[in-house]
């Protein structure tokens, strides 16, 4: 019972700090409709594919994109617990470090759960108002699509925690996060089709466990997709268990 009011506790912390960070979440709000607008309208008027307009189709990939940013830059939380010696005091508490990771995956995955719910909101109102027609948001598709943007939350998460823990300054994490976010989501599809590419990028695509999550939603989304959605889900799962692992490995070897 005191796991897990150990890591209910956690999460609670987590989720206050976010709720209490409003230039947070306007950033993470603000930042993804940018990208639909002037990225989605700019290259919209001169692109399409498969009969859907551009901005409907990279929809998908800015739920990914909105994801990938807030879960593994929350893992930054971790080099400033440890800056603030907050992490000391929750180590002495009667709870092993794997409940503490799982507290902190929690909290995470929420955190970017509320900023992607806010999106495809949004997405609902751009669908009726005409602007991305081709969108098929409905209860199942919705529903699907959380599936799909809360295990790949976890996995990245996990990625972020690994890298907090093994940083030792925000400056350093942000240099390593970057190099890490920005191939990621560039080579998972989100803006240009996965079919049809150059040899020598194929790999690097396929390779990506984010491509896997992409592909996944715009299939559900919109009716396409590269690969079957059951096959997608299996290899998103795949990659958040594994980081769960090394990310369990990670705290327990983790130096304070």
């Amino acid at each position: 019972m005191s796991e897990i009011k150990g890591i209910y506790a956690l999460w609670y912390r987590e989720f206050k700090v976010f709720l209490r960070e409003r230039s947070r979440v306007i950033s993470s709000i603000v930042n993804p409709i940018l990208w639909l607008i002037i990225i989605g309208d700019g290259l919209g008027s001169a692109v399409s594919f498969n009969g859907i307009n551009y901005q409907t189709f990279i929809y998908p990939g800015i739920l990914i994109q909105t994801a990938l940013f807030s879960s593994i830059f929350f893992g930054v939380y971790i080099v400033w617990d440890k800056k603030i010696d907050f992490l000391k005091e929750v180590l002495v508490a009667p709870m092993r470090r794997t409940s503490i990771f799982v507290g902190k995956i929690i909290g995470g995955a929420t955190d970017t759960l509320l900023q992607i719910i806010i999106l495809l909101v949004i997405g609902f109102a751009f669908m009726e108002f005409g602007i991305m027609p081709d969108l098929h948001l409905n209860i199942i598709s919705v529903l699907v699509s959380l599936a799909f943007l809360f295990v790949t939350t976890v996995g990245l998460v996990s990625i972020g925690l690994i890298l907090g823990s093994q940083m030792e300054s925000p400056e350093g994490f942000q240099l390593i996060g970057s190099f890490l976010i920005f191939p990621m989501f560039f080579l998972s599809g989100a803006l240009f089709p996965i079919t049809n590419l150059p040899p020598w990028l194929s790999p690097f695509i396929f390779f990506n466990p984010v491509t896997y999550s992409v592909d996944g939603v715009r299939g559900v989304m919109m009716g396409f997709s590269k690969f079957n959605i059951a096959f997608d889900f299996a290899i998103v799962s795949l990659f958040a268990i594994v980081m769960i692992l090394i990310g369990t490995y990670a705290f327990k070897k983790m130096k304070i």
